[in-house]
């Protein structure tokens, strides 16, 4: 390669050697060559350069070079250094005059230029004349036309001396890196040892940071958070030369010698900088905010959602975390100590800001200390909107940090503050005392603050009592009671624990005891620290809000309290508007018990397994209306002479602090005289029966009775309650003489064997409430009782129904449901605002007539015994244009003693029921006709039906989910297919199947070959879920595979006291045929495999015959109850080819 050129003219010369530099900046690089022949380690410079920069100058002096040497060069590169698909950019040919001799020089251009582009180069002319003005029409010139390459070829004869320079330096650097090809390993190895350095140094800075974080709460230096990020950037890139290095070439390894000389520079320049003159941390709180005094946290679930907030943080998807709980349940200081966290830990957060908002809350007030806590004056600002968009900016300007709200009452729009939560951006962690405040500020992941656990809030008591009190064994057991009134309530125990430091003395822990328990005399410590701060909930309610929670009051201490009581409660009182519908009374007080629980005033009771200890049953009636009334809902109708809550029931409560503080609000601003759950066994004396009375609760007591004589004063009593005192067996006369405001009078669950004359004349009287006095036999007439709304006489001992009741024209909701009860119900045909109407259904004492029904026109939820067929077809047909929303139907037609209906009410039932017992419900004269959204059915004791088939009008029960048969003597099998499909259509919803004592049934299903191709019918039994068989003496065999396989979403299996039964699941015969499609699957049964994807629970009992639960094998994966018991001859299960004797010795 020489930087002479003897073949141009002189005036040309100075020109060319502008041409290198330009070149260069566009990334072209200029080869000037004059030798005829090029060969050997020049062809490599060559490939070199046009390689590295796609697009190539090449100046050459002699025309074969043209025709041969470039062809030979592209040749070479494609084949002999292995680029099997050579991406080549243009190569640029000057031509000089010397070498414009003809049209032979063009002919070969044009012959080179062709097989160029055959491989992915373009060659072009660039003649002599484009850069000095010299013409030539035969020149076939490609680029000139072109814009940019004119703009190029005028830059070319800028500059002349340092473009020589410039192609020495360029052409020096080849040779070098030719030359470096043997030395590119040792380089490499140099390379690696610098890294090793490099990650040492990393290594010990990381831990110097370590210890600074997490013990010396310090933050580390942002030039060290730039240093350790670049040294992970270049230990990436060293780790992908290095690789590239030994999967690559020749030709890869002449492109990396010159990276691996840069990047050990690089590396080194990193080992110096890394080399810190002073310390690598500072301290949080230089940019990021200060530390926040609190208090230790405590309690495991404190621990567990501490852990799941940081967690929230640290996930980029969620933007906005609220904490929400009851007043002094430790909200604030949760928020605190993640706070302190995020300053004292390494984060992606660049800063932390807190707000504690006023209870006087405004935009502006917000505004301004948000703006003040990140340094931004917008005092002089007086528009809102321009003070929000300074605010945004600033904080935008922050990127990553976090804001955190304490004490939010009330929802606002981000957008009008200025507070910008987004992605990479700020995020933002609330705590307030209400559920719906988290939710109507958007945020995506809300925890509940709960109170704390006995053990821990002793653990939390003795922390805050002090080293200096040590207490006696005696003193601890009272102290522990103590605790215990604080009821989880940190900011009680905290208080009491501090107020009680230094006392050792027996009598004052008694004396403090007795001062907690009684909510009129609260110690002066919990009224101004726990009760200030639980008023501030009470305070932030409507006024009609309010007046329900102060009702909730009125039960005891510790009471679990159900939802529906409560609404009917507030119907009574008048704080629920009664002249609506009942699904919508019910719908508004609901409503409301969750505006109080989600500002945590009510608890929900969750995992409810037993009642309360002073009440037993908790208003059955209750339960039997909302059984009948909710839409769809799964809710528990009562069994007779069973006491305690229903499964089913949805129950709140009042947390203790919250109710003394609601008892505090009700002294100073109600005259109400609440007494309920103190044991008392007499009312109290007559001078608490003040003239100003409004409201008085003497429930859960043992007062046994209101002698003669007593006849408090209370012109303004408005409702009494003197339910759940089971002792009182007596009521005087005179008690209620001068009553005569009084609307609510609640005697339930008393012994009281005669309801006072004197209550037939409290006129202004809208609820009597009498249910459960199973004693109660004499009434005097509530014909003057004409305010009343709701009359509850369930579970008494009534033989008739009370005189004067056709005269109470205002009744919306009556409740009869009395076993001794004896009517034809002709009394209630008056009364035609009747909304809810419950009847003793299955007694056959008392039989409705459809004349006497049919005229309450407003009727919402009907329960009872219909007179005969004959009516009960009638009622349907009614019922189909303006029937009740609910219902419970009954007919019987057996005129024998009352016998309850099995087990039928013993579990969830359903707001549309249908009871047949003792009835010819076939194609006989009058077949039976059964509401066409009927949703639960039973029948019972209807021994003229061979299958369900037989009642013609299921097959307009569409909406069915629950069937239960029993003791039906004449039923072989539930379903025929010998007859229309129609009845198998209709049980597409079907959810539940339970048969008893059927004696004659042999098979589930009837089918012949005629018609198995066409069972089960599409959509039959698809959500079928629990199947229950008990006491079935003569079936063998329960499920066939073409039945099982429309079975797919069955969950329970339960088959108890069958004494025939051989095997659950069977594979013979012309079902399993069917189901697989092949006749010589039948003569290996063993190897069938039954899939069943959902099966949760399969019980088998008392089956002395069973051999085979399936002969096959069983995957059922999702299994997880299986019981046996007293099943002798079955020695395999299904799942495994092991004996069961292990699973008998289980039980």
């Amino acid at each position: 390669m020489e930087l002479t050129i003897n073949d141009v003219w002189d005036g040309f010369t100075w020109k060319l050697d502008g041409l290198y530099t330009p070149l260069l900046e566009e990334l072209m690089h200029a080869i000037i060559d004059v030798k005829p022949t090029l060969h050997g380690s020049w062809v490599l410079v060559v490939l070199w350069q046009i390689w590295c920069t796609r697009n190539s100058l090449i100046v050459k002096g002699y025309e074969g070079w043209l025709g041969l040497e470039v062809w030979g060069v592209t040749c070479k590169a494609r084949w002999s250094l292995g680029f099997g698909a050579w991406l080549g950019g243009p190569i640029f040919y000057i031509l000089t005059k010397t070498r414009i001799v003809g049209d032979t020089i063009f002919e070969v251009f044009d012959e080179v230029s062709l097989m160029l582009r055959k491989i992915n180069f373009t060659l072009y002319n660039i003649a002599g004349r484009d850069m000095q003005g010299y013409s030539d029409p035969t020149a076939k010139d490609e680029v000139s036309s072109s814009q940019e390459h004119e703009q190029l070829v005028n830059a070319m004869a800028t500059r002349i001396i340092e473009s020589m320079v410039k192609f020495s330096e360029t052409y020096s650097l080849i040779l070098d890196l030719l030359c470096g090809l043997n030395s590119i390993n040792d380089n490499v190895q140099v390379l690696e040892t610098k890294l090793e350095e490099l990650c040492s140094r990393e290594y010990d800075i990381n831990k110097e940071l370590e210890i600074a974080e997490l013990q010396q709460g310090k933050k580390r230096k942002r030039e060290v958070e730039n240093w350790l990020r670049n040294v992970q950037r270049k230990k990436i890139e060293v780790y992908g030369i290095v690789q590239e290095l030994r999967d690559g070439g020749v030709f890869r390894h002449l492109k990396l010698t010159i990276q691996v000389k840069k990047i050990t520079g690089q590396v080194t320049d990193l080992l110096e900088s890394g080399r810190f003159p002073k310390e690598l941390v500072r301290c949080a709180h230089e940019s990021r905010g200060y530390a926040l005094l609190t208090t230790k946290l405590a309690g495991a679930m404190f621990q567990i959602n501490v852990g799941n907030i940081w967690d929230w943080l640290m996930n980029d998807d969620v933007l906005m975390i609220g904490v929400y709980g009851m007043g002094g349940v430790g909200k604030t200081s949760m928020l605190m100590h993640l706070h302190n966290m995020l300053l004292s830990r390494v984060t992606n957060f660049d800063s932390v800001f807190w707000v504690t908002l006023s209870q006087s809350f405004s935009i502006h007030k917000l505004q301004y200390d948000v703006a003040k806590i990140v340094g931004l004056d917008i005092s002089k600002e007086s528009d809102e909107r321009k003070r929000a968009a300074r605010l945004s900016w600033t904080l935008m300007r922050r990127k990553r940090c976090v804001l955190f709200l304490d004490d939010v009452w009330n929802h606002f729009p981000l957008e009008k503050v200025g507070i910008p939560v987004k992605t990479d951006g700020l995020k933002l962690v609330l705590a307030s005392r209400s559920l719906d405040v988290c939710r109507r500020m958007n945020c995506q992941n809300s925890v509940k603050v709960e109170p704390l656990p006995k053990e821990e809030a002793w653990t939390l008591f003795v922390d805050n009592l002090g080293l200096q009190t040590t207490l006696s064994p005696e003193v601890t057991k009272v102290a522990r009671s103590v605790a215990k009134e604080c009821a989880g309530l940190p900011l009680a125990i905290i208080t009491m624990a501090r107020s009680m430091r230094g006392v050792e003395e027996i009598c004052e822990w008694r004396h403090a005891l007795e001062e907690l328990r009684n909510s009129e005399t609260m110690l002066e410590e919990m009224e101004m620290e726990v009760f200030r701060v639980l008023r501030f909930s009470y305070d932030h309610l409507n006024d009609s809000i309010q007046r329900c929670f102060l009702c909730c009051a009125l039960y005891p201490q510790g009471f679990e309290i159900d939802r529906d009581v409560l609404i009917e409660s507030f119907v009574d009182e008048g704080l629920v508007n009664g002249m609506k519908s009942l699904e919508a009374v019910f719908d508004e007080g609901h409503t409301i018990l969750n505006k109080l629980e989600n500002s945590c005033l009510l608890g929900k009771v969750e995992n409810y397994a037993g009642g309360n200890k002073c009440m037993g049953l908790q208003d059955a009636s209750s339960n039997i209306a909302i059984s009948m009334m909710k839409r769809g809902c799964q809710c528990v109708a009562p069994i007779d002479n069973v006491e305690g809550y229903y499964v089913g029931s949805q129950l709140v409560k009042m947390h203790d602090l919250v109710r003394s503080m609601a008892i505090k609000v009700i002294k100073v601003n109600y005259h109400f005289l609440v007494k309920a759950g103190l044991q008392l066994t007499e009312i109290p004396d007559e001078t608490e029966w003040t003239e100003d009375l409004e409201k008085v609760s003497l429930m859960c007591n043992w007062i046994h009775e209101i002698p003669t004589g007593i006849s408090p004063r209370c012109p303004k009593l408005r409702t009494l309650i003197l339910k759940h005192n089971e002792s009182l067996t007596r009521i005087c006369d005179s008690f209620f003489v001068h009553m005569s405001s009084i609307q609510v009078l609640d005697l339930s669950f008393t012994d009281i064997e005669v309801l006072p004359k004197s209550v037939a004349h409290l006129g202004t009287l809208t609820a009597l409430l009498l249910t459960s006095c199973k004693r109660l036999k004499h009434m005097p007439s509530l014909a003057k009782l004409q305010a009343l709304l709701r009359l509850d006489l369930s579970f008494t001992a009534i033989t008739e129904i009370p005189q004067g009741v056709e005269m109470l024209v205002n009744l919306k909701w009556l409740n009869l449901y009395a076993k001794k009860l004896v009517s034809t119900g002709k009394e209630i045909a008056k009364l035609t605002r009747l909304q809810f109407l419950i009847l003793h259904w299955w007694s056959r004492k008392i039989k409705v007539k459809v004349e006497h029904i049919s005229c309450l026109g407003k009727l919402e939820t009907f329960a009872g015994n219909l007179y005969n067929m004959h009516h009960f077809n009638a009622y349907v047909k009614i019922m189909h244009e303006y029937g009740p929303r609910s219902y419970l139907l009954q007919l019987d037609t057996d005129k024998s003693l009352d016998k309850p209906p099995g087990c039928f009410f013993a579990e969830v039932c359903f707001s549309k029921d249908v009871i047949i017992s003792n009835c010819n419900i076939g194609t006989g004269e009058t077949p039976l006709m059964l509401p066409s959204d009927i949703q639960r059915l039973k029948v019972e004791r209807c021994h003229d039906i061979t299958s369900l088939c037989d009642v013609l009008s299921l097959k307009n029960a569409t909406s069915l989910k629950r069937c239960e048969i029993a003791n039906c003597d004449g039923q072989e099998y539930l379903f025929s297919l010998s007859c229309s499909s129609a009845c198998c259509n209709s049980l597409h919803n079907l959810e539940s199947v339970e048969i008893y004592s059927l004696k004659n049934l042999h098979i589930l299903c009837k089918e012949n070959e005629a018609v198995s191709q066409t069972f089960p019918s599409q959509g039959a039994f698809t959500c079928l879920k629990y199947f229950c068989v008990y006491h079935c003496p003569i079936i063998k065999k329960l499920l066939t595979p073409g039945l099982l396989a429309y079975l797919q979403n069955l969950e329970e299996i339960t088959v108890h006291h069958c004494k025939s039964m051989e095997e659950i699941i069977s594979v013979d015969g012309i079902y399993y045929e069917r189901s697989c499609g092949n006749k010589s699957c039948v003569a290996n049964s063993d190897a069938v495999m039954v899939t069943h994807s959902k099966l949760v629970s399969l019980s088998l009992k008392h089956l002395p015959e069973l051999r085979s639960i399936c002969r096959g094998l069983m995957v059922c994966e999702s299994l997880q109850n299986f019981r046996i018991f007293k099943c002798p001859k079955l020695v395999r299960l299904p799942m495994t080819a092991t004996p069961v004797q292990t699973l008998y010795d289980s039980f």
